[in-house]
């Protein structure tokens, strides 16, 4: 049963820096939606774009606060760069 420890071990490991590795990519792709929404101006979106748009607002409404924050935390970079170049 030792023999197997190790092994249970490091798939353990694998599998928690896969999560990590994915939690990552959920954080970048949160904080990109939420300032995606915060620069929307609704009515300037088609209706079938509405429905869309306030589901996505919704459903980032009802992350934890920490959660959002630290997906924010994450694209500040990218959008203060993009902000700069004016892309």
């Amino acid at each position: 049963m030792e023999s197997k420890q190790p092994d249970q071990l490091e798939a353990l490991r694998a599998r928690v820096e896969s999560l990590l590795a994915e939690r990552e990519v959920l954080l970048t792709t949160i904080g990109a939606a939420s300032f995606f929404v915060a620069n929307l101006e609704a009515g300037n979106l088609p209706e079938a774009a509405l429905g869309a748009a306030e589901l996505l607002a919704d459903t980032l409404n009802k992350l934890p606060e920490d959660t959002l924050a630290a997906a924010l935390e994450r694209v500040r970079p990218l959008v203060e760069d993009a902000e700069e170049t004016g892309e």
